[in-house]
């Protein structure tokens, strides 16, 4: 029987190796005894303390028995989360052991072939078993349960009170609803007296106060009762109701059918059969009966009654195929008792196949260590709902690492630049958080999760998946570190994109004009501000995150206008003017409209694209055709552009053209939030061109414009960095 048992409990810890946030205590309390032993202070309860305490004698018991194979396995240099799966499978052997015991029991009294039907029965249904591996505190209790319940039945009055106290006390206050419904009809049935009660009793409960009140709290650096807090917490204060609320009958339409699976047909059948299984099915009942006056529920809170449910279940197959060969009726009915196992059988695949969809975070982590296992350097941020679903310290296996589980970390929180690497979470790829995060990380990978499983009869078939993306994993700090540098200069890798250093005319003999660019500090940036006689008035301050945005769209328009900009030159400082021919811009537009168009329709994060191109093509024609002549830019229609020659001196702003070009890459990573503000910085700075240049003494002329086709590829990656970051809407008014 334990053979078949613990190859499907295996089955399914392989299946679902990983542990959701209600077992994160018991799990990570099992690692720090393991690997930090009375190192206390590194303890993970300490750091994340839960909403009320736990104990931590099952974690102690679990790793007494680990230690061997964990030692092993460090002696071994192998991956520290293969104790995970030690530590697990010792869980589920204690399981195991303890429910032999009680099927021991039951064999004396029902027969060893009605213990087959109650083995198959078991081992087919999918929450006994996939909860037995499982750190959760219902299943530190089970064991405990199992006996209490296996002497119990054999009225063994000291073993069902000593284990009964044990799971009560230390583990799960609740279960004193069940054993003391037991006990209570011990007592009404004189199958023991108060007297004796007593005196097994108050020794008993005594003994189990004591160790977990002096054992925890050691560990909890304070002197309490982990499980007296959580019963005042959950049942006196009925704080549970905040992680949800059911239906009062909610525990027999949807825990006990599930749990059971098709088995629950025959119960009501082997109760009508057999009279000792009337008092096993009625009293579990009446537990969960009472039970359910508890708003918040949930399906392990009652795992206890499924072995009493499945007493009944088998007894009805085993009285079904006994009787096979005496008529007719009674061989279909037996092999209707041995089809339900095969049902039981596809509903435990099925829910163990979404089951193992439903660690996002676990999932991530794994994915995680296997794409950067060649980086040095790794310092991840592990968001809330991956540290709910599968992360747990096992699992965080380079000791090179850094884990970080910061809480309430926003993406525009200057900490998220120390992350190499982020775990996060979002509803799809293109959330709104993801995209704040993308301005600073790469997503290099996604996981998908069920988020729920409906049932609409009204369709074929009726259950369906609704899937969302709960973890949005492993996004990698863009360009690496030096990217970073080029655009930031902060001394603690701080976010802002701060635009750039003031530099003096170093030609003053040639030209009387200055030109100013903003400069680039840590924290804050200086803002450029012209007086009537030209100068610079600096003024230091902090810009906010808008603000700033509109000066990277500032600047990266002039970038662009400062690439076709022709300078002029003459020997003697005279006007000379280039005389471009309309043919030629007619190409050079047309080339710039191609890839312009190529570069958004080869971006899936834009969703109006006809309108972005449209947009920005006119956009860059009147950008480009102003570099040309500043007098012509009015000139621009819908079906021909019409330039007038400029009789005019034009003075072109003197940047040395290197300079103009070298931060182009700097400006990679800036958002656009509407393309009309595109347009009006660039006018903005197309006035203060021309102020400048009429108060200039000396003029330099624009380089010869067949020079700008040289240099179309730098443009072009120009805009295709801003069209990466505009911000798309449904909307038509706006980009």
């Amino acid at each position: 029987m334990s053979q078949i048992i613990t190859i499907i409990a295996t089955a399914h810890l392989v299946y679902c190796p990983f542990t959701k946030v209600e077992e994160s205590f018991n799990l990570q309390a099992i690692h720090d005894i393991l690997y930090h032993k009375w190192n206390i202070s590194q303890y993970d309860h300490l750091e994340f303390p839960g909403v009320v305490p736990r104990t931590f004698l099952g974690p102690i018991f679990v790793s007494f028995f680990a230690a061997p194979f964990v030692f092993i396995l460090r002696l071994l240099n192998l991956n520290k989360f293969w104790a995970q799966y030690i530590v697990r499978t010792i869980l589920a052997l204690t399981v195991i052991l303890s429910l032999k015991k009680l099927s021991n029991t039951l064999e004396k009294q029902f027969g060893s072939r009605w213990l087959q039907w109650f083995i198959a029965i078991t081992v087919t249904q999918s929450h006994f078993m996939f909860y037995m591996s499982r750190p959760l505190p219902n299943i530190m209790a089970l064991p405990l349960v199992l006996l209490a319940l296996d002497g119990w039945l054999r009225n063994d009055t000291r073993s069902f009170i000593w284990f009964s106290g044990g799971a009560i006390i230390i583990f799960r206050s609740e279960l004193a609803l069940y054993l003391g419904i037991l006990l209570i009809y011990d007592l009404y049935c004189q199958r023991i007296s108060m007297k004796g009660l007593l005196q097994v009793a108050v020794p008993a409960g005594g003994s189990c106060l004591l160790l977990t009140i002096v054992v925890d709290s050691i560990f909890w650096n304070r002197a309490l009762w982990p499980e007296g807090e959580v019963l005042w917490y959950n049942t006196i204060l009925n704080r549970s109701s905040n992680w949800g609320t059911s239906p009062f009958l909610w525990y027999f339409y949807s825990a006990l059918p599930r749990g059971l699976a098709a088995s629950v047909l025959l119960v009501p059948i082997g109760c009508v059969l057999d009279q000792r299984v009337r008092k096993l099915v009625g009293l579990s009942l009446l537990f969960v009966f009472f039970y359910s006056f508890l708003p918040h529920k949930e399906l392990r809170f009652i795992i206890y009654v499924f072995p009493f449910m499945n007493v009944a279940a088998a007894t009805t197959c085993h009285r079904m195929w006994e009787n096979r060969n005496k008529s007719p009726i009674y061989h279909l009915l037996s092999l209707g008792a041995a089809g339900h196992l095969a049902a039981n059988v596809v509903f435990t695949v099925f829910l163990l196949s979404i089951s193992g969809t439903n660690y996002p975070g676990g999932s991530a982590i794994s994915h995680l260590h296997r794409l950067a296992k060649n980086e040095p350097q790794v310092h991840v941020h592990i968001a809330n709902l991956a540290a709910q679903t599968g992360v747990s310290r096992f699992a965080q296996v380079n000791d090179s690492w850094i884990y970080d589980k910061t809480e309430n970390l926003k993406p525009t929180d200057m900490e998220i630049f120390k992350f190499t690497h982020l775990i996060e979470e979002g509803k799809s790829k293109y959330a709104a958080n993801m995209k704040l995060l993308m301005y600073t990380h790469d997503v290099i990978d996604t996981i998908e999760a069920f988020h729920q499983i409906s049932f609409n009869y009204l369709t074929i078939p009726p259950d369906s998946a609704e899937e969302s993306l709960k973890d949005d994993s492993e996004t990698k700090r863009a360009k690496a570190l030096n990217k970073v540098a080029k655009t930031t200069k902060l001394k603690q890798i701080e976010a802002t994109q701060e635009v750039a250093t003031a530099k003096p005319m170093q030609e003053k003999r040639k030209s009387k004009r200055t030109v100013e660019v903003l400069s680039k500090e840590p924290a804050q940036v200086k803002i450029s501000k012209r007086s009537k006689n030209h100068e610079t008035t600096v003024n230091d301050r902090e810009i906010e995150t808008d603000e700033m945005n509109r000066l990277r769209v500032k600047q990266n328009i002039k970038k662009i206008i400062q690439k076709y900009k022709r300078k002029k030159i003459t020997e003697d400082q005279d006007v000379v003017k280039t005389s471009i021919e309309p043919v030629q811009i007619y190409e050079e537009i047309s080339k710039i409209e191609q890839q312009i168009i190529d570069i958004i329709e080869s971006n899936p994060n834009i969703i109006n694209k006809e309108y972005v191109k449209n947009r920005l093509s006119e956009t860059i024609k009147q950008e480009l055709i102003h570099a040309m002549d500043p007098n012509a830019v009015g000139m621009v229609r819908a079906e021909e552009l019409q330039l007038k020659p400029n009789n005019d001196k034009d003075v072109d702003n003197p940047v040395d053209d290197d300079a103009s070009l070298e931060p182009a890459n700097e400006e990679a990573e800036v958002e656009i939030e509407d393309t009309e503000e595109i347009s009006a910085a660039a006018s903005e700075e197309s006035a203060s061109e021309l102020n400048i240049e009429q108060d200039a003494s000396t003029l330099r002329a624009v380089k010869k414009f067949n020079r700008a086709t040289e240099r179309l590829d730098t443009i072009i990656s120009i805009i295709d960095e801003i069209v990466d970051t505009i911000e798309i809407t449904d909307d038509e008014n706006a980009v």
